[in-house]
Order: C-alpha cells, then structure tokens, then sequence
C-alpha cells in the first residue's frame, strides 16, 4: 500500500471537508474534519460512469476516517459524507471523487539469471499503467521495490544465492492495488572473476577466487575470429591453456554451478598471448660524427612494441617501424644486439643476438718526426680494432701524398720553408673513424742567400737579402766578443745601429718561424764600422797665434786624423797620425771651431765634439783714469777686439780697486788716498778667454783731513783744527762761509789748524778744510761741515745738520 499517498479533493459545506486517504483495487479509504454535534458519519461511494450499484458505510460520531469496501477495481466513484445527529437530522454534507485501482495481477514464474537479479513474469490487468515488483529477502533484512512497465519485469541489486519472496502490484492513476500473491525464488551463484595472464608466447594461464556456494566450473576458450572453441569442467581454480598461437588474442568465459545444477553468471575475458621471438635481419653502423647503430628485425604478430638493447646497455623502442637507431654508440667496440616484442601480455623471448663492429676511435696522439733535416716521419699511437691506417699528408703549396699502411709510421720527403698538414684516419670493416686530428708540422725556414752588408753611417750596417720560404721573421744579429746587436723585422732589411765604431761585426741573418724558431745554421759574413770619433782633449796656446791640439787616438794605429778650426774670417787644418796637431797663424780676437775626424778604409768617423778655441781678444788702446772723489774714480778705455767683458785693476802696496763689466767704462771706489797705483786691464771673451794688458800707473789725491772742529777764542777769534792724513806735508785751505761772511785762510805745511777773525758772532758757517797739492792745485772734493758759532759766553761749538755744530 502506498500509506503515504493523500489525494485531497475536497468539498466543503457548512465546515466539513472530506479527502481520499488512500486506495486499493476494492476499497477506499477517507478522511474528514469532524462536528461536535454529530452522532454518526455517514458514507455513499456512487459510480461515476458505470451502472453499479452504490455502497454505504456509517461510522460513529467520533471518527473522522473510515474506509468503503466491496467497490469494482479501476472504477471511478463518487463519495458523499454526512454528518448525523441523533435523531438522524443531516447536520453538513461533503463530497469528493476517486478511482480504485486495477485488479491484482498473479504471478506465473519467477526464475535468476544473474546472480544480482530475479525476472518475475505475471498477468497484465486491465487500466495498469505500471507494475510495481516487491523482493523481500526471507530473512527480513533486504526489502525492495521498482517499477516496471509490463510483464516480465526484473528486480536488481540482490544478492547472489538467496532466496527472496516476490510479488506484483498494479498501478493506475487511482494509486496501486494490493500485492500479488508471493512466489518465492533464489538468485544464480555469481561468475567466477577471472584473472589470466601469458607466461610464454604459446599459452595462457586463467586463475580466480572461488565463488561461494559454486561447485563446479565451466571455461571455454574462443580464438579472436574464430569460429573454434574449447571447453572444459574444471572444480580448481586454476587452468592452463597451452598449445595457443603466439601474439593471438584469445576470449574465455568462465562460469559456475550450484549444487542443484544450475549455471550461474558467466564472466568473459579475453587475454593476448605473447609475440613470437623476432629475429635481426641487419645492423648498420651509420657514419657521422655521433655514431650510432641502425637496427632491423622482421614484424611478429602480436607485437605492439619493439625494445633493442646492445651488450653495453644502450636501447631504442619503437611501435610502428621495423627498425630504430641507437645514438651515441661508442667507437672502437665489439658487441652484439638484440630485439624483444612486447604486447599487453609482455614481451617476448629475445632474439638471437647479432654481432657488430663499430669504426675505430679518432688517433689521440699523432705527431710528426725529423731526424733528419729533409727525412720526415708521420707517427701516431696504436688503437683498438683497426684493420689499417691511410695517412695523408698535404704541403701548402698544393702537394700530396698518402700512404696505406698497418704499421704506426708513414715517411715523407720534407724541404725546409714547408707546412705539412697531417692526418691519419683508422679503418675496419665498419669502415673509418668519421673524423681526425690534423697535426700541422712546419719545418724550419731556409737560409737566406746573397746577404748585402752595407754602412750607411759610422755605426749602422744596413743589411739585405731575398725573402725566403717559410720565414715569418728574420733576426739579424751583428756580434763582436761578447758584444750582440738584434735587429728583429718582417722585412728582408735591417738596419743594425748603436754599434761600436771601428770594429769588426760578424753579421747574421736568422730567419724565424712561429711553429718551428729559428733556423741557427746560417753562415755569417764579417764588416767593419766606420772609425770611432777622437775627442780633442785639449787645446794649448803656444805663442799669440800657434795652438797645439791634443786628442785622442781610439783606432787602429794607420788612422788619418784632421783637424779644422773653423773661424768666421777663415778656416785652418792640420793632419797627423798620432794624437796632437799644431794650428797657425791665428790672430787676435777670433774665434773657432775645433773638430776633429777619422779616416780609414772602412769610412770616416763622425766629427768629434767640437771645441771653441779662441785667441786672446785685443788690448785696448788706451785707458784713463779720473778720481770722482778721495775713495772713488772713474776708469775708462777703448774697445778691444774679440773682447765682450773686462776686468780693471788699480793695485798698490796699501791696496787695490777693481771693477768686472761689459762696459768700456767703470766706476772704482776704495781708492786710497795719496797713493801710487799701477793700472792693469783684462779683456775678456765671450768664452772666458783672457789678455792682460798692462799701462801707465795712477796717483790719487792727497787725503781729506778729519776731525774738523771750530772753536771760539779767548779774544773771540774762531780756530779751525783738524787732523791730517798723510798730508801733513802739504798746506791746507780753508773756508768758512756764513751768512754775514765768508773767511779763508790757508796753513802751511805741517800745520794742523787755522785762526779767523770773526766780525759778527753768532753766525751759521760752512767749514771746508782741503790739503793744495805740490801743483797748487786743492782738492775739491773734502767734505763740508755747517757749525753754528754762539756769541761769547760759550766756548764750545757743535756741528749741526750733517756738518753743523753750535759753538760758544
């Protein structure tokens, strides 16, 4: 019943509502709200469409459901409550429609397939739109049911060997009709769940649990597109198909029984036997600088996959050729190959292995060998596997040679000057290494022919020579004891300097390569350089117009020697053999250049360092002498030729004055007084070179008394005192001047002061005291002193103003 079911189809009157509850194929069942006042319910189920007879039913007044029964299956009523009082007064009525469901169907036979199912076939009734199949296990714990829409129907979801009980429920749109009568039924055993694998490409092996409550198995064995089959009853769970064809797919049921005989589900799998062995049918070395191995084998049926693997562990796997490469193989080795096929079930045996020989290794070691200039050796290290070597050797010029060989050498002519580019490539019957060192041997450049040694100056030798083969650069070397010029170039010219003079060089050419040095072995040839420069040591004059030169000697004793003073009015030589040389005849006041040279058959030195030679400059004419004041004179003369500066003396035993210029004049002090002096002149060059010339001597002036003093007198006369120096012999002037007067009186000789008489006192004088010489002539450059005189009443006087002193 489906209790859950409430169709409400409901008329109210008067606050009563009546629905349907639920239906079956002969009754229905309402329910209503109830009235407090009514004693009894009354129901009428009327059909609708059809002639049939109503049914009643009462109930009491405190029911509010109630069921109609003894109604026809899949007819639609009309039912109509009404509420009674007791004394059977209708209080409110209801009305509402419905359909009882069809007939109950019955079951002809239920029977399992499956072990999880149970078909169930049954009457089909009139107005059924469905069917409901209820399973209940009998042991209460499994319940269920699904619809189906006709007869037979299926229930799922059971479980193997058990028994269930089975019925049927028609459905229509009223609800659905009671259960069938049951029938009781039990599921089949389950398929046994079978496992199979292929241990060898020719048989099968099938293994599965057991199945419970099974007691017997069947297999049967079918080949894929194949119409032939085996079989067999079996109670293990374990067989063994053998004797099947390799890489073929083959299907196998499998089913079990129960006790009573009775098949349950079958299980059908199908496993693949493995692939047949494949065989190799080729193997190729491939070429190349990474070296690998190219593979062949014939197909097998079966085989999806195909693994090659080499003896040294290398593999390649392909699914569709027949053939893969396998890169990088080592050179140099000695192995073999096989192929297995793999498919689902595994893989095959391997293939009987095929040997193969890869080309032998690059050389790691080659190298080129002269032991004798010309003879040259291509040698190289053994390797693994080879069968013969080819040596090639190429020159730079174009020409080549090889040689075929199972040795480890290969000879070859080698000229001197040449590149060789040598390889050596190894061979086997996988043929030859792809690739090779190459060894570059130069040998060692030729010696230049017709080496020119030239001087070009007195200490260069410019050396040339034809270029020559294989020589890069060229080292010219001109030695002498332990004495080495290098003179390195591209160029076949050198020009070897800074070399000793007047010596012998043996000059060399060295032609030189970056691979191979320098060729040591070539001849040199022998030059002399120019003779060495002489240095005047020194230049002495012998008389006003001889020199004598002295020089050095540094040749070989049958060098000439000139020497040339070179003048701006004139030139003059003289030759010699050893080391001195006299000039001639040269005046005064000149000036030359003396150079000296070397000559021998080698060439002529460079001009030795020069040297100024001068002869001595001209005296002057005359030269005067005139004192300016008692310390000072001023000397003048003519100009002297060849002279630029001079040096004036005026010497006496108490004495001397001299004065340094460029003038033809000089201003002279510390002249003594009263003194003879002789008169002496140098001119000078330019060079430092000097004449004396000496003249008539000078007398200075007698000296200028000291300590001049003015005094007044007792009878107010004024007295001038002073003190001579070296003049006491001569008389002396003297000169007062002022500004009222001017007064003079003069002392004989050897007096030392001089009496005035003064006329107005009280005056400024100027007091100058000068000594007259024997030629009457005084001296006008005594210094003057200023006193001022006080009128009596004083008797001291004091100079004033540089001069000036105020006497009393």
């Amino acid at each position: 019943m489906n209790t859950g079911r409430l169709k409400h189809i409901c008329a109210a009157q008067n606050g009563i509502t009546l629905s349907a509850f639920t239906v079956t194929s002969k009754s229905i069942t309402v329910q209503w709200s109830s009235r407090p006042d009514a004693s009894s319910y009354k129901i009428t189920a009327t059909p609708k469409n059809s002639p049939g007879r109503s049914v009643f039913a009462q109930f009491s007044g405190d029911s509010v459901m109630g069921s109609v029964s003894s109604l026809t299956p899949n007819t639609m009523y009309s039912l109509q409550l009404e509420a009674v009082d007791g004394a059977l007064n209708v209080l409110s009525h209801a009305e509402t429609g419905e359909t009882t469901a069809p007939e109950i169907p019955s079951i002809h036979q239920a029977y399992s397939k499956h072990s999880d199912s149970i078909t169930v076939e049954f009457t089909e009734v009139a107005g059924a739109t469905s069917y409901i199949l209820r399973a209940q296990s009998k042991t209460g714990d499994f319940f269920s049911e699904i619809m189906v829409s006709s007869s037979p129907g299926t229930t799922v979801k059971l479980q193997p060997y058990t028994d269930y009980k089975l019925s049927v429920m028609s459905v229509n749109s009223g609800g659905r009709s009671q259960p069938s009568d049951p029938v009781e039924a039990r599921t089949v055993v389950m398929a046994p769940m079978l496992n199979t694998t292929s241990p060898d490409n020719g048989t099968i092996l099938v293994t599965w649990p057991a199945v419970k409550n099974a007691v017997l198995y069947t297999l049967c064995i079918i080949r894929e597109s194949s119409s032939s089959r085996e079989k067999l009853n079996t109670t293990d769970t374990t067989v063994t198909f053998d004797g099947l064809e390799a890489g073929t797919t083959y299907c196998i049921k499998g089913t079990a029984w129960d006790s009573e005989g009775k098949a349950g589900d079958d299980l059908t799998v199908c496993q693949i036997t493995r692939p047949p062995r494949p065989n190799v049918t080729f193997v190729l070395v491939s070429p190349g600088r990474s070296l690998g191995i190219d593979v062949y084998w014939a197909v097998v049926q079966g085989a999806e996959t195909y693994v090659v693997r080499t003896t040294a562990g290398q593999n390649c796997s392909l699914t569709v050729n027949s053939h893969c490469y396998i890169t990088p193989v080592e050179c140099g080795q000695n192995q073999s190959v096989t192929v297995k096929a793999y498919n689902s079930a595994g893989s095959s045996e391997a293939s009987e292995p095929v040997d193969f020989i890869t080309y032998p290794c690059p050389l790691e070691n080659i190298w080129v060998e002269e032991p004798v200039a010309g003879n040259c050796s291509v040698v190289w290290e053994d390797v693994p596997l080879v069968e013969h070597y080819m040596a090639f050797i190429k020159r730079d010029d174009g020409m080549e040679k090889s040689c075929n060989t199972t040795g480890t050498t290969c000879s070859f002519p080698c000229l001197c000057g040449y590149s060789y580019l040598t390889t050596v490539f190894p061979y086997n019957q996988a043929g030859s290494s792809p690739y090779a060192q190459v060894r570059n041997y130069t040998t060692i450049p030729c010696c230049p022919q017709d080496v020119t040694v030239k001087l070009v100056s007195t200490e260069t030798l410019e050396v040339t020579w034809p270029e020559v083969k294989g020589a890069e650069l060229y080292e010219t070397t001109a030695a002498q004891t332990n004495d080495v010029i290098h003179c390195n170039d591209t160029a076949a010219v050198c020009a070897l300097s800074d070399l000793r003079c007047n010596t012998a060089y043996s000059v060399t050419v060295t032609p030189c390569s970056e691979l191979r040095g320098c060729n040591r072995t070539c001849a040199a040839s022998t030059h002399e350089t120019a003779p060495c420069a002489p240095e005047i040591l020194n230049v002495t004059q012998t008389d006003n117009s001889t020199f004598t030169v002295l020089f050095t000697n540094p040749n070989n004793p049958k060098t000439n020697y000139t020497i040339t003073a070179v003048g701006r009015y004139g030139t003059h030589a003289c030759q010699s053999t050893n080391n001195s040389c006299q000039l001639t005849q040269l005046p005064c006041g000149s000036t030359y250049e003396v150079m000296a040279e070397a000559t021998t058959t080698a060439g002529r030195s460079l001009p030795g360092y020069s040297k100024a030679l001068e002869t001595g400059p001209c005296c002057p004419m005359y030269v005067n002498v005139t004192q300016v004041t008692q310390a000072m004179t001023n000397v003048t003369w003519s100009p002297g030729s060849g002279a630029r500066s001079y040096v004036t003396a005026l010497t006496s035993p108490r004495g001397h004055a001299k004065c340094h210029t460029l003038d033809t004049h000089c201003q002279m002090g510390c002249i003594t007084c009263g003194t003879n002096y002789s008169v002496d002149l140098e001119a000078i060059s330019s060079t430092g070179h000097k004449s004396e010339c000496k003249y008539r001597g000078f007398s200075s002036s007698a000296c200028c008394p000291t300590s001049v003093k003015l005094y007044r007198r007792a009878d107010n006369s004024l007295r001038v005192y002073w003190r001579s120096l070296g003049a006491w012999m001569l008389n002396h002037t003297v000169e007062l001047s002022g500004t009222a007067a001017d007064y003079t009186c003069v002392a004989a000789a050897g007096s030392n002061y001089c009496d005035i008489e003064e006329e107005t006192c009280g005056d400024v004088y100027t007091v100058v005291v000068a000594p007259v010489g024997p030629n009457g002539v005084k001296v006008n450059f005594c210094q003057p002193r200023r006193y001022s005189v006080l009128c009596p009443g004083s008797n001291a006087g004091m100079v004033i103003s540089s001069g000036r002193q105020l006497v009393g």
